[in-house]
């Protein structure tokens, strides 16, 4: 299967590009991380593969509705 066939693929299955769904499957795992175990969030960010605290934070905003550190603080 040639690359562009799998792409049409992936979005036909998951209605999100590969880079859509790996960065959801990064936040979500953040998300987690941030809820379950005590750790910053650049800590976290670094953990699930992001480079930047700060992109991670972004993200994770557009994501989630909130920023990490006030999701941190509703649970």
């Amino acid at each position: 299967m040639s690359a562009s066939s799998l792409y049409r693929y992936f979005k036909q299955v998951t209605a999100m590009t590969p880079v859509q769904y790996q960065k959801q499957i990064r936040l979500q795992e953040g998300r987690r991380l941030l809820i379950t175990e005590s750790t910053n969030v650049a800590d976290t960010a670094f953990r699930v593969g992001y480079e930047s605290p700060s992109q991670f934070s972004r993200e994770y905003t557009r994501l989630f509705g909130f920023s990490p550190t006030n999701d941190i603080l509703k649970h």
